[in-house]
């Protein structure tokens, strides 16, 4: 995998407020497809007259729905022509948008065909438009595009020592695992260290929110009609306390812990990276093919992993993402051309796309078959049991609840005040903010994503403005969050810009910080912002100070007695260096954050907090 390949990249858009259930943690990029006139099947592009069907789908089937989408339209044999676009949008954000109210300011064109990865998120927007007093719903009986469940993603050898797939496994062996001291030690692996569990943040990801909600129907002790009450119940609150507590830490997307897991498999240190991850299905066969994010560029080649990933479908039941199908607005015109794309998507010759996709058919006349076979690590004849999406009072609980119940985080902001920082955030525009300016307001507005007994602190650093020797300044020390929330708030507002860069002696310092006073009940982690490269008056080191620091991250990490800081980093404007800072994150087991553009900080910020 690329350095490139492992930041989260995060493009030019018009800028918008950021809450924990809002935000939105992706790079949105419009994909038109071509428009077939009547019958004749030449591109119509440019032609106004065309029925344009906007269309909001989640990331992971976008390529797939481009592709089907340029065939609709060249088929199109109607009157007039026809022209679906599909946007990348995710299933978070869009459901709170439409929730609220389609703000086209900043969402781009109102959406007529909306697909979440999931109908929960169809339930948590009729909640959420309810509780804000809109009228807004979609239908509670959608359509079905195609399916995958949520698995529990583990190195065959772990399965093997559990016994699986011969004895089950189900959300009460992985708390088990997790509450268990020297867990594996006692299944005779104590080179393992502890159990260590991958899951995403359920207010973001549809692998998450879909974890989060089986685990509470296996606290309960539920098939169905899970309820608000149960939730309260202690043996409950335990239950979820239990299984948070072995979460390496949470993120916005599960290709954060694959790419991760596919280096250190490459290190052959995969067994100690993560026990188990929360997946789709189709992610554990997109691994297991040697291409862990579900994309190959150009001329790039799968590498199957040395240590292959087996599928588990817990025995308490798990959930389906179903790829839904909701006309949410448009004109008659729009919603015909809407309806006759959708059974367009569910015909048989197209649902055979799907699975070559990794996905089962939505179309329950279609077989499932190859590469949902046993080869890949998959059950064809899995899950034997499917739990129902709850009530959305439900859904809302469980969300709300899972705030206080995950697992803590330790957390030290280091942010670069180099002179740099000074430049304005646009080009052109020398009498708006600065890159600093926007920088504090995001770690400002990001403090609200962070629970009040998470521990945060503050050090910046920049170089001497005569010594040209590292600065590095403790402004706020780590502390509660709850105690310490407008501190860091007046220390940011102070913020000044200063001299030059030492990039490198930062994260050394920071590592050691958080290192020294590890915690090993919480999440350990540095974010580490910068907008420029390693200035530290002595390049001639460079090259060696940087694969000490690495190697100093990776040792951290690694072993039974690993004690691992995650290094979450930011390069902030052009001149940041990305290749250097995915290196650092990779080497924490972290992830990296692209915001080249600054006005896209306060998204990157608060998309870095999802891991906590």
């Amino acid at each position: 995998m690329t350095h490139d390949r492992a930041t989260r990249r995060f493009p030019t858009q018009r800028r918008q407020g950021t809450t924990r259930a809002g935000v939105a943690l992706l790079a949105v990029a419009l994909l038109t497809g071509a428009c077939g006139g009547g019958g004749g099947g030449e591109q119509a592009a440019e032609d106004d007259n065309c029925t344009k069907v906007p269309a909001a789908v989640s990331s992971e089937k976008i390529d797939l729905m481009k592709e089907l989408a340029e065939d609709f339209n060249r088929a199109w044999d109607g009157q007039g022509c026809v022209r679906v676009e599909p946007e990348s949008v995710s299933s978070g954000r869009a459901a709170t948008a439409l929730a609220d109210g389609w703000n086209s300011a900043e969402m781009g064109t109102e959406p007529v065909l909306w697909s979440p990865a999931s109908s929960s998120w169809g339930a948590i927007t009729n909640q959420r438009s309810s509780d804000g007093g809109n009228k807004f719903t979609v239908p509670n009986d959608p359509p079905t595009f195609m399916l995958t469940p949520l698995v529990i993603a583990m190195p065959q050898p772990m399965a093997d020592a559990l016994g699986y797939p011969e004895k089950p496994v189900g959300w009460k062996d992985l708390l088990a695992l997790s509450t268990e001291t020297d867990a594996w030690a006692k299944r005779g692996h104590p080179e393992w260290g502890q159990f260590k569990l991958g899951k995403t943040n359920p207010n973001y990801s549809t692998s998450g929110l879909s974890a989060l909600v089986a685990q509470n129907y296996a606290a309960a002790g539920a098939k169905d009609n899970l309820s608000v009450e149960q939730l309260k119940a202690k043996k409950v609150v335990d239950f979820n306390k239990g299984i948070e507590s072995s979460v390496v830490h949470y993120g916005d997307i599960t290709m954060t812990f694959l790419n991760n897991w596919f280096r250190a498999d490459r290190r052959d240190t995969a067994l100690t990276y993560a026990s188990a991850v929360a997946v789709e299905e189709k992610s554990v066969i997109d691994y297991n093919s040697g291409n862990p994010d579900g994309v190959l560029d150009p001329g790039e080649k799968p590498r199957k992993p040395r240590i292959p990933l087996v599928s588990i479908y817990p025995t308490e039941g798990t959930l389906y993402s179903d790829n839904p199908l909701y006309v949410v607005s448009g004109t008659q015109a729009q919603k015909d051309a809407a309806d006759k794309f959708i059974k367009f998507l569910q015909e048989p010759t197209n649902q055979k796309k799907v699975l070559a996709f990794g996905f089962r058919p939505g179309n329950p006349e279609v077989p499932v078959g190859n590469p949902i076979v046993a080869k890949n690590g998959v059950d064809p004849d899995q899950p034997a049991t499917t739990l129902p999406v709850p009530d959305p009072k439900v859904l809302d609980a469980i969300l709300n609840a899972w705030d206080t119940q995950r697992k803590g985080a330790r957390v030290l902001m280091m942010l670069d005040v180099s002179g740099s920082m000074s430049e304005p955030a646009t080009a052109g525009d020398p009498g708006g903010p600065t890159k600093l300016d926007l920088a504090k307001q995001a770690a400002s507005t990001a403090l609200d994503e962070f629970k009040a007994d998470d521990e945060v602190g503050l050090r910046t650093f920049t170089t001497d403005e005569n010594t040209g020797q590292p600065v590095y300044d403790d402004l706020v020390e780590i502390k509660e969050l709850g105690a310490n929330a407008e501190g860091l708030r007046t220390a940011l507002r102070e913020l000044r810009p200063r001299n030059g860069t030492p990039l490198f002696g930062a994260a050394e310092q920071a590592f050691d910080e958080i290192k020294s006073g590890y915690d090993p009940t919480r999440i350990n982690a540095v974010i580490l912002l910068t907008d420029g490269i390693n200035e530290d008056g002595d390049p001639a080191d460079d090259d060696a100070q940087f694969k000490a620091l690495t190697n100093k991250l990776r040792a951290g990490s690694e072993g039974e007695a690993a004690t691992p800081v995650r290094m979450f980093t930011i390069a902030y404007g052009e001149g940041a260096s990305t290749g250097q800072l995915s290196a650092i994150a990779e080497a924490s087991d972290a992830a990296a954050y692209d915001s080249s553009d600054p006005d896209a900080i306060d998204r990157v910020f608060t998309a870095v907090v999802s891991n906590f």
